[in-house]
């Protein structure tokens, strides 16, 4: 597939700014914005090349997350996640991954990874039933990764999955109702007694392992990077550009009312100290997330295994540069003043989505810095997000 990613992200910014005031009053993406990133190649990024699909450094998919999180909130964050569960889809046996895109390259797969779901053996594979809370962009998707447990005859837990279920299968409950990420539709999934064949579970022991099935299929460095760093970035890459865009949008105005204000106003030290702040917060961040990014990949296509050491530094990074995020926008928000009261202008949106975000578990700083530190007393780590 041709496709030059970053002109087509660039040449969309215009109209998913002009929509944001609208996707957060009406608590939904247009159907046209999913439409024309998936025309953009998006979700394409991170899929394999066997069915269309980019394979790209995945330093470059959460860069693009960053630049369309800047304009729109909400169609970022649908974007980070959709646009990763390809990845992951593609780790599964190559029948499931057939049953996805053989027909419909351009399918689109929402998550919910919460091992919520009872999973008992029946011949040829297993029943699913169970309620799944907060599933992002689930109304623009065809399949679902669906977590779960499976239980012996006794109802003893025997083993952690992840579930590849279409969306016949499961109907979505409307509860999303929420002060940020208006958008992102994060609704409920429900199944029940639900047929999933053996062939469409993946078990959660293998992936932290980085191994799969899919990898005879997809034998790329992509394949090979950890479920823990994949998906925890996916997570903060929007909220990195919650703050970016929202020091723009300030940055922007300021200049512009210092021009047409007479005689010329003068800015406070006190914006002048929070724009540095800011910028300093999001800089640093992307630093230390960009660089060990480039030095897992750099272990995967070398075949090689990744110290423990650096997969943990990733998730401490990671969680702490969601942190720095939210520092740089409370900056922000508290230097623009009266003009970022207004509801749904570009800063107020920024600050309440990027506070709904925070919430996210992936976003717990202590307990990555907990597992860093375990890493550096040598105690043996056992967690799906390193």
């Amino acid at each position: 597939m041709d496709v030059d990613v970053t002109e087509a992200v660039r040449q969309l910014l215009p109209q998913l700014v002009a929509r944001a005031k609208e996707v957060d009053a009406t608590g939904r993406i247009p159907q046209e914005s999913i439409a024309e990133l998936v025309d953009a190649g998006m979700f394409r990024m991170l899929q394999p090349k066997w069915c269309g699909g980019l394979e790209n450094d995945p330093s470059l998919f959460y860069e693009f997350v960053r630049t369309i999180a800047g304009a729109c909130g909400s169609t970022g964050w649908v974007t980070s996640f959709l646009g990763v569960s390809p990845w992951h889809v593609a780790l599964f046996d190559e029948r499931a991954q057939r049953d996805v895109w053989d027909e419909h390259p351009d399918a689109l797969v929402c998550s919910a990874y919460a091992p919520v779901g009872r999973l008992v053996p029946v011949p040829g594979g297993y029943e699913l039933s169970g309620r799944w809370h907060f599933v992002s962009g689930c109304a623009h998707a065809s399949w679902a990764l669906l977590g779960g447990t499976v239980v012996s005859e006794t109802g003893q837990s025997v083993d952690i999955v992840t579930a590849l279920v279409p969306r016949s299968d499961y109907r979505i409950e409307n509860v999303w109702d929420t002060v940020g990420l208006r958008g992102t539709g994060g609704e409920d999934l429900h199944a029940e007694r639900v047929f999933v064949p053996e062939y469409r579970i993946l078990r959660n022991f293998d992936v932290a392992l980085r191994r799969g099935p899919g990898q005879k299929l997809n034998p790329g460095p992509l394949y090979r990077m950890p479920y823990g760093t994949m998906f925890s970035h996916a997570v903060t890459a929007p909220i990195l550009g919650f703050a970016d865009g929202s020091l723009r949008v300030f940055l922007e105005h300021m200049r512009d009312h210092t021009r047409l204000s007479l005689g010329g106003r003068t800015l406070t030290t006190e914006q002048h100290i929070a724009v540095g702040r800011a910028e300093s917060e999001i800089d640093a961040a992307l630093l230390q997330i960009n660089r060990n990014l480039r030095e897992l990949y750099e272990c995967a296509r070398r075949r090689e295994e990744i110290p423990m050491r650096l997969r943990l530094r990733a998730r401490r990074d990671q969680a702490c540069g969601t942190e720095k995020a939210i520092r740089a926008i409370d900056e922000v928000f508290g230097a623009a003043g009266g003009i970022s009261l207004r509801r749904g202008n570009p800063i107020e949106r920024a600050w309440r989505d990027a506070h709904a975000a925070k919430v996210h578990s992936a976003n717990d700083v202590n307990a990555a810095l907990a597992l860093y530190g375990q890493g550096a007393f040598g105690i043996p780590i056992d967690d799906m997000l390193v």
